[in-house]
């Protein structure tokens, strides 16, 4: 045995009352800080058959908050038949808006799921000089959380309330010009810290 391994073997009781004088108890192993925190799922394992069974109409997908990120869920809204296209999209705007708003099914909870979208919010059609497939909203995107605004963006880009290329023109109820809203992947993965990036749209462009 070496004399630098004599020297350490030495020195470990004089380190261990070092520490225990000091208040801080010397251990052989490795502390135990208990389980590590659960992973939230982000997804259904079962239907939800009692949802399902009373949500029967057009199926969409609406986009809620698990963990950090945005995932889609499986969901459907009424929306009366015979409608004008114009019609039709503010319809499904405000069919969309209320599922968000709706507080997740049981199962969806037990999964992760939540959503920053609140009650209350209504959708109109464009005004004069909006684009014909503008949104206005009852409160100014603007005034909106981080994640209310990404749910929403996703959510109407992604369905027949928007053209369908990944945005949706969205405005307030005041004289504010309306925004081009696109919903990435980025906003998707990081919806509280990266907002849906925006550019004005004016006189029908």
């Amino acid at each position: 045995m070496g004399r630098s391994t004599v020297r350490r073997l030495l020195a470990l009781p004089v380190l261990a009352g070092l520490l225990v004088g000091c208040g801080i108890r010397a251990t052989e192993v490795p502390t135990d800080f208990g389980p590590a925190p659960s992973r939230v799922r982000c997804s259904l394992a079962d239907p939800d058959v009692t949802t399902q069974a009373t949500r029967a109409g057009v199926p969409v997908q609406v986009f809620l908050l698990c963990g950090s990120s945005l995932v889609a869920v499986d969901r459907s809204v009424r929306v009366p038949n015979g409608a004008a296209d114009f019609e039709r999209r503010v319809l499904v705007a405000q069919a969309l808006l209320d599922q968000l708003a709706e507080s997740p099914s049981a199962a969806e909870k037990e999964a992760g799921y939540t959503t920053d979208v609140r009650g209350g919010m209504t959708v109109s059609g464009p005004r004069a000089k909006d684009p014909d497939d503008a949104l206005r909203l009852s409160t100014p995107p603007g005034n909106l959380t981080s994640y209310a605004l990404a749910q929403l963006v996703c959510t109407f880009s992604d369905s027949a309330a928007a053209e369908g290329d990944g945005s949706v023109i969205l405005g307030g109820p005041d004289s504010v010009p309306v925004r081009r809203y696109a919903c990435t992947d980025e906003v998707r993965s990081r919806p509280g810290s990266t907002e849906p990036p925006s550019s004005v749209v004016t006189d029908n462009g």
